[in-house]
């Protein structure tokens, strides 16, 4: 029975880290690649890290894949937002499909003070 779970888990994981690189590949502007391979890459390697962790079965194991995917969902989603903060601020282009620059007056308040 772990074994079919360790199965899912790994099927699971790669396929989100699959989408990911799609992800990576596909979509048009920094911002949008920057979020779909934080957040599909965070799921992705915890789903990799929980299969580990049931397929060994050892306390150390289990401890450093949990300590290992609390890092990473903890890290992953600061580290983009700081990017792709950067990026704005330094003038990365927008994908020509946007709609809306909610931060634009944000960024230009910011500027002048």
């Amino acid at each position: 029975m772990s074994e079919t779970i360790v199965v899912v888990l790994l099927v699971i994981g790669s396929f989100f880290i699959f989408v990911a690189s799609l992800g990576l590949l596909r979509l048009p502007d920094l911002y949008m690649r920057m979020s779909c391979s934080t957040k599909a890459g965070t799921i992705g390697l915890g789903a990799l890290l929980l299969a580990l962790a049931l397929y060994f079965s050892s306390l150390g194991v289990i401890c450093r894949a949990l300590a290992t995917i609390g890092f990473v969902f903890l890290t992953a989603p600061v580290a983009s937002h700081l990017l792709g903060r950067t990026a704005y601020i330094k003038g990365a282009a927008l994908w020509q499909g946007t709609v809306k620059d909610e931060l634009k007056r944000a960024a230009y308040l910011n500027a002048n003070d």
